[in-house]
């Protein structure tokens, strides 16, 4: 009987999990009885939400790198990479997997590593514009690395690039006919312009200062209202600072269950410059202004940001600028009606909707080989 064991691995927060995910149901609609097993970081968010998708998956030990060198997660960090590389290599021996897949994330590294050193096919998926150095390193033994972004052959060898496009929720497909049951779902007025505020899953502190800075402003403003995602890591300090005056127009929630809803409702979307963000933005259509995280790898984030601003499907605000410029800035596109039609026009033009088959059909192509 032919293997049809595949192991999607990565995580660490929402911007490799939710893609994961959906290579991972891509998988299945084209091979039914594909066995699919997800390789996560214990303690962090995908040990929680592969599971509510239905699919089994194994944690490792492993922890990223701070960059303060001399922090306890660091000098632990060695010894964890050992322990992962080790539980990493039993669980390819137990699976035995057709094939290997990496999404990015601090499990990827060491699952992809030990398939490697096995002959194990591996894909590579590679989500930002700027190649990060675990990506690069992998891709050397890989036998795909899908890209997202013209111009990878400057960290990738040529030959093994397939440009799909970053995987988004089906659900976020055609989210403009739901504005309606969106707004009455986070109990909105139809008649105002909406701004969705989202700094990702786990939350962006400049985001959420931005917001504190002008909730004056925004409370003042009779059209205007707000959905803020402030991640779980700040919900309480948000909410000392509001002490029980949240305004009227705002809606504070720590995680959004429903983001088909939230873009949906948006006319306007504030938010981080994640590829899988992007991804997402790029196929519900929103006009958006990114804020590029600083505190990222090859500041990866202000490289995916510029290609969309310099295409005329974003609005790029520096982060350093944020607390002064983001608040404003959003309620003036607000204003400009043609402004926020040319960016939706541009951004939903990049849009690849079916970038999760494309990869799974990649993944499949190496498990049939």
């Amino acid at each position: 009987m032919k293997n049809k064991r595949i192991i999607v691995s990565g995580g660490g927060t929402g911007g490799h999990i939710f893609p994961a995910i959906a290579i991972a149901n891509a998988l299945r609609q084209l091979c039914e009885d594909v066995e699919i097993l997800f390789v996560g970081a214990e303690g962090r968010m995908e040990m929680e939400k592969v599971p509510a998708a239905g699919y089994r998956i194994v944690g490792l030990p492993v922890v990223g790198v701070e960059r303060k060198a001399l922090s306890r997660k660091n000098l632990s960090a060695p010894v964890k990479m050992l322990k992962s590389l080790r539980k990493a290599a039993a669980l390819i021996s137990d699976f035995a997997p057709a094939v290997v897949v990496g999404v990015g994330g601090y499990a990827s590294a060491p699952t992809l590593w030990v398939a490697q050193n096995r002959r194990i096919p591996t894909l590579v998926q590679e989500q930002n514009s700027y190649a990060g150095v675990t990506n690069k390193l992998l891709a050397r033994r890989a036998r795909k690395v899908c890209v997202a972004y013209e111009g990878m052959e400057r960290f990738f060898p040529a030959e093994k690039i397939v440009f799909t496009g970053n995987p988004v929720r089906q659900d976020l497909c055609g989210v403009a006919q739901l504005r309606g049951e969106a707004l009455a779902h986070f109990g909105l007025s139809q008649n105002k312009k909406t701004v969705l505020v989202v700094g990702g899953s786990l939350g962006a502190r400049t985001l959420n200062l931005s917001v504190l800075h002008h909730i004056a402003d925004i409370a003042a403003a009779r059209d205007v209202q707000l959905i803020w995602q402030t991640g779980e890591a700040y919900r309480q300090h948000i909410q000392s600072r509001l002490a029980g005056r949240e305004p009227g127009n705002v809606k504070v929630m720590s995680f959004i269950g429903r983001m088909d809803y939230a873009y949906a409702a948006a006319d306007v979307v504030i938010s981080r410059a994640g590829a899988s963000a992007i991804a997402e933005l790029c196929v519900a259509e929103k006009p958006c202004i990114l804020v590029p995280s600083p505190n990222v790898a090859e500041d990866h984030q202000t490289s995916n940001a510029r290609a969309l601003e310099s295409r005329r499907a974003a609005l790029l605000v520096p982060d350093v600028e944020a607390v002064q410029r983001l608040v404003p800035t959003a309620m003036q596109l607000l204003g400009n009606e043609a402004e926020r039609q040319e960016l939706a026009l541009n951004i939903g033009r990049l849009a690849l909707p079916d970038a999760a088959e494309r990869i799974a059909q990649e993944t499949l192509k190496l498990m049939n080989n």
